[in-house]
């Protein structure tokens, strides 16, 4: 089971900097305005360090097209685009 601390929106605002400083270290802490919970504070998830590839790249070999992929349509093809 999960630990939370739960703390008044007044003791978050005085004592931000120590909260996030637990935070960092993996506490999770929920504010609440009187008996109702409003936010958690959770530690951020780091992004992998595998770099997302960019526009363009692939990420395994180049894609292969068959001819027929440039032939020009028919005309049925054509009239089913309203062309």
């Amino acid at each position: 089971m999960v630990h939370m601390k739960i703390i008044a929106t007044h003791e978050a605002k005085t004592h931000l900097s120590r909260y996030l400083k637990e935070v960092e270290s993996g506490q999770t802490i929920v504010i609440s305005r009187g008996q109702k919970p409003l936010a958690k504070l959770v530690p951020f998830d780091t992004p992998s360090s595998t770099p997302r590839p960019k526009v363009g790249q692939s990420l395994d070999q180049a894609q292969k097209l068959p001819d027929s992929t440039f032939q020009p349509l028919s005309d049925e093809e054509l009239s089913t685009w309203g062309l």
